[in-house]
C-alpha cells in the first residue's frame, strides 16, 4: 500500500495510543474530566437559582419575598464561591500530574531521539529531531495548560445546560438542539482539515529547523566558500514552505471563528420569537423564560471558546502524532531481557567479527568481514574515505548492529549484553572529542559514576597529561562552551581520552583520534594512546599512518571489506594496497613540510 493510500489515523486513534505511551495523561484525563462536571454543574445551577430568585423571591403574588430572596440570593453566592475556589484547588492539582507527564514525555522522547540508529540518524536531520522533542510537545503542554481543561468544562456546561433546558421546556430546548446541531458537520469538517493542516505544518516546521540548524553551524563554512546567498535561498525556500503551509491553516481557524457567533446568533433569535409566539400556550413565566436565556448564553459561551480551542486541539494532535511516530519505530537496538543478559569479561576483550555485513537505507558499506583480534592488541584500521573503516568501529561499540554476521567482544556476542555493561566495557573517542557545556572536571567525571578527583588524577598521571590539563585556563575548572568550545578539536580529544581512562574499558575505540592534532598535541595524544594501548585492546581509525606504524595490527579496508592484515613492516614488504597509502601519506607529509 503506498503512502497516500493509508489510512491516517483519527483523533480518537491518537489520544488511544497516546495513553498507551504515557498512562500518566489518561489520569490527568480523568481527573480533568471530573474537576469539570464539578465545575460545570456549579455554573448551570446558577441559572437555576436566578429563575427561583425572580419567581419565588420577585415576581410572587405578595410581591417581594424578602426572606426569601436573601437567603436564594446568599445561596447563589456561596454557589458561585464554593465552585470557584474548589475548581482552582482543584485544577492546579491536575495540572501538576499533567506537567509530571510532559516531563516524562520529553525524556521519552530524547531518549528515543538518542537511540536511533546509525541509518536513522543519518536519515533524521537534527532540526527535526529537536522539533519533535521541544515544539511539538510544548503544542501539547500548551492545549493542557487551558485547551484540554475548557474542553471538559465547557463540554459538559453546554451538555448540561441543554438537559436543563428540556426540564424547563422540551419545544424551546428542541428549537436551540436543531439550531446547534447543524454547526456540528461544519466545525468536524473544518477540524478534520485543521488536523491536517496542522500534521503538515509541524513537518515543515521541522524541515525548517533543520535548515536553520545546519546554515547556522555551517556558518563559517559558508562564508568561506561564498555560498552565503545560496544557503539564504534554501532558508528563504524552508521558511515561505512553513508559511504557506500555517497559512492554509489559519484560513480554516478564521472560518471557524464566526461559525459559533452565526449558529449561537440564530438559536438566541429562534427561542425569542417562539417565545414571543407561544409563550402564553406554553405556560412559561417570566423567571423560566429568563433562565431559559442565560442558559443559552451559557452554550453560546462555551461553544465559542470551542471553537477556539478545536484549533489549539489540532496542533496539539499533530505535535503528540509526531513524538509517538518517534516512539513507535521499533528499536534499532533491541536489548536483552534482563534475566537473559550474558557478562562481560574484565580486562582487554577480544573482538570476533563473522560474516559481518551492514548497509545505510540498502546501500552496502561493509561486506562479509571476518576478523579475530587477540585480546590486549593495539589495532590500527587504514582505508579510503569511503572504504568503510569508521562504520566498522561505530558497529564494535554497538552504535548500530550488523545486517548479517556478528560482533562478539570477550567471547560474547554484543547484542547479549546490557546497555549498562558493554558502556562500561567499551568506551569510545569520537572524531571531534565532543565535550558538554560545563567544567572539564564534570566532563572527564562523567567518564565513571561515582568517580572522584582523585580518581581523575589518578587517570591524568597515568595518561602523562596532568601537567597539560593544568595548563588550561583554569585546569579542571576551566568551562566549556557547547560541544567544548573554547579547546582546539586536539584538546578536546585529549580530554575524551582522560575520560575513557577514567573508565577503564576493556575495549577503547579511537575514530580519527589523531586526524587534527597540532605537533604538541600531537606529541601529548601519542605519549598518551601508547599508555592506553598497554591496559587494554584499543581500535584506532588512523587518518595520519604515523599511528599505524605504531599498532601491534593494521586492517586496510577497501569498498567494505578487509583485504589487508598485519604489521606495518608486513604490510609495506607486501607491496598492496597498504604500501600505496603509506607512499601518498609520505609525500603528503613531505610536501606539507616543504610548504
Amino acid at each position: 500500500m503506498t503512502e497516500p493510500e493509508q489510512r491516517q489515523p483519527t483523533t480518537f486513534d491518537i489520544i488511544r495510543r497516546g495513553f498507551e505511551i504515557s498512562p500518566g495523561f489518561k489520569r490527568a484525563a480523568i481527573l480533568f474530566a471530573i474537576v469539570g462536571v464539578f465545575e460545570a454543574g456549579g455554573r448551570i445551577v446558577v441559572p437555576v437559582l436566578f429563575q427561583l430568585i425572580i419567581d419565588r423571591g420577585l415576581l410572587t403574588p405578595g410581591g417581594i419575598a424578602t426572606h426569601t430572596l436573601v437567603r436564594l440570593l446568599a445561596i447563589t453566592v456561596a454557589v458561585i464561591l464554593a465552585v470557584t475556589l474548589a475548581a482552582l484547588v482543584a485544577e492546579l492539582a491536575v495540572l501538576r500530574v499533567a506537567e509530571r507527564a510532559l516531563a516524562r514525555l520529553r525524556v521519552m522522547v530524547l531518549r528515543r531521539g538518542i537511540d536511533l540508529s546509525l541509518a536513522e540518524h543519518a536519515d533524521e536531520r537534527r532540526g527535526d529531531l529537536v522539533s519533535r522533542v521541544t515544539g511539538d510537545i510544548d503544542t501539547l503542554a500548551r492545549f493542557l495548560d487551558w485547551g484540554a481543561y475548557t474542553w471538559i468544562v465547557d463540554s459538559s456546561v453546554a451538555l448540561g445546560a441543554i438537559v436543563v433546558m428540556f426540564i424547563y421546556s422540551w419545544q424551546l430546548a428542541l428549537v436551540v438542539t436543531i439550531s446547534f446541531a447543524a454547526m456540528m458537520p461544519v466545525i468536524r469538517w473544518i477540524q478534520d482539515r485543521q488536523r491536517r493542516g496542522y500534521s503538515e505544518v509541524r513537518h515543515r516546521t521541522g524541515a525548517l529547523l533543520g535548515t536553520v540548524s545546519e546554515t547556522i553551524g555551517g556558518a563559517e563554512v559558508v562564508r568561506a566558500l561564498g555560498h552565503g546567498e545560496a544557503s539564504l535561498t534554501d532558508l528563504d525556500a524552508a521558511i515561505d514552505s512553513q508559511y504557506e503551509a500555517q497559512l492554509k491553516v489559519n484560513r480554516y481557524s478564521a472560518v471557524l471563528f464566526t461559525v459559533s457567533d452565526l449558529f449561537g446568533t440564530l438559536a438566541l433569535s429562534a427561542v425569542v420569537v417562539v417565545v414571543a409566539q407561544w409563550r402564553p400556550d406554553w405556560g412559561l413565566d417570566t423567571g423560566t423564560v429568563v433562565a431559559f436565556l442565560f442558559l443559552i448564553h451559557l452554550v453560546i459561551g462555551p461553544v465559542s471558546e470551542l471553537t477556539e480551542v478545536i484549533d489549539q486541539t489540532s496542533l496539539a494532535l499533530a505535535g503528540w502524532r509526531r513524538s509517538m511516530e518517534l516512539l513507535d519505530r521499533p528499536d534499532a537496538l533491541p536489548e536483552p531481557a534482563a534475566d537473559l543478559a550474558l557478562d562481560m569479561a574484565d580486562g582487554p576483550l577480544s573482538i570476533d567479527v563473522e560474516a559481518m555485513s551492514f548497509s545505510y537505507d540498502h546501500n552496502p558499506v561493509l561486506r562479509d568481514v571476518d576478523i579475530h583480534i587477540p585480546a590486549g592488541t593495539s589495532v590500527a584500521v587504514v582505508g579510503a574515505t569511503g572504504s568503510g573503516k569508521t562504520t566498522f568501529v561505530r558497529l564494535l561499540c554497538r552504535l548500530a548492529d550488523p545486517d548479517e554476521g556478528s560482533v562478539r567482544l570477550g567471547g560474547t556476542d554484543l547484542r547479549a549484553v546490557a546497555s549498562t555493561r558493554r558502556r562500561d566495557r567499551v568506551r569510545m573517542v569520537p572524531q571531534d572529542g565532543f565535550l558538554f557545556a560545563t567544567s572539564v572536571r564534570d566532563n572527564i567525571l562523567r567518564g565513571r559514576d561515582g568517580a572522584t578527583d582523585a580518581d581523575i588524577n589518578v587517570a591524568m598521571e597515568t595518561l602523562g597529561l596532568r601537567e597539560w590539563v593544568d595548563q588550561l585556563g583554569e585546569g579542571l575548572d576551566t568551562v566549556l562552551g557547547p560541544g567544548g568550545e573554547g579547546l582546539s578539536v586536539g584538546e578536546r580529544q585529549l580530554v575524551a581520552l582522560i575520560r575513557a581512562q577514567l573508565a577503564d574499558p576493556g575495549l577503547l575505540v579511537l575514530d580519527e583520534a589523531t586526524s587534527s592534532l597540532d605537533p604538541v598535541t600531537e606529541k601529548a595524544m601519542s605519549d598518551a594512546l601508547d599508555v592506553v594501548s598497554r591496559q587494554r585492546t584499543t581500535v584506532s581509525v588512523a587518518h595520519r599512518l604515523s599511528t599505524a606504524e605504531r599498532a601491534d595490527l593494521i586492517l586496510v579496508f577497501d569498498r567494505g571489506r578487509i583485504v589487508e592484515t598485519g604489521s606495518h613492516t608486513e604490510l609495506i614488504d607486501l607491496g598492496g594496497r597498504y604500501a600505496g597509502l603509506h607512499q601518498a601519506w609520505q609525500r603528503g607529509t613531505r610536501s606539507g613540510a616543504s610548504d
